[in-house]
């Protein structure tokens, strides 16, 4: 059997990208069990109440929902169990001092596969304020109608 090379985006966290303000990313490794998986192969996870925190030194994923492996045993795996993140001691270390300083949280963005093995792509972000969410989505509205426009320019066409 041949290895997966690439990428292989599984899922993603849309709603946390909208409701905070991501300072840095960091890519982390994470624990499974064998039927978990095979669920997140299936694309049957959930990002939306998962959020990262520090236990004993090591940073754990609590609140993600891998669901159960439809064709597990009584060997399957508990949807919402916590789970262990994969970064070295100095991107710990660093996480850590950041998430001291109050204000800040660790969000997990999204879940891949790179090059067959399942990563997170965690982010340090500072939550919004509902003006700033406003000011974001019309920011992105006035940048896709000026791409619109441009478009049409470089075409040759007037607008209607």
């Amino acid at each position: 059997m041949t290895r997966e090379t690439g990428r292989k985006l599984v899922a993603s966290n849309k709603k946390a990208r909208h409701d905070y303000t991501i300072l840095k990313t960091y890519e982390a490794g994470i624990v499974l069990a064998g039927t978990e998986v095979k669920s997140l192969r299936e694309g049957r996870v959930s990002l939306v109440d998962a959020f990262a925190q520090e236990r004993d030194g090591e940073i754990m994923l609590y609140g993600l929902h891998i669901a159960e492996y439809g064709f597990g045993t009584w060997t399957n795996h508990q949807p919402r169990r916590t789970r262990k993140l994969l970064l070295t001691r100095v991107e710990i270390a660093r996480i850590l001092e950041k998430l001291r300083d109050g204000g800040i949280t660790l969000v997990p963005l999204s879940m891949y596969f790179s090059n067959g093995w399942a990563k997170v792509e965690l982010g340090l972000a500072r939550g919004r304020r509902s003006y700033d969410k406003r000011q974001a989505l019309a920011e992105r509205d006035a940048n896709r109608e000026i791409a619109r426009e441009l478009g049409r320019r470089l075409k040759g066409r007037r607008p209607a």
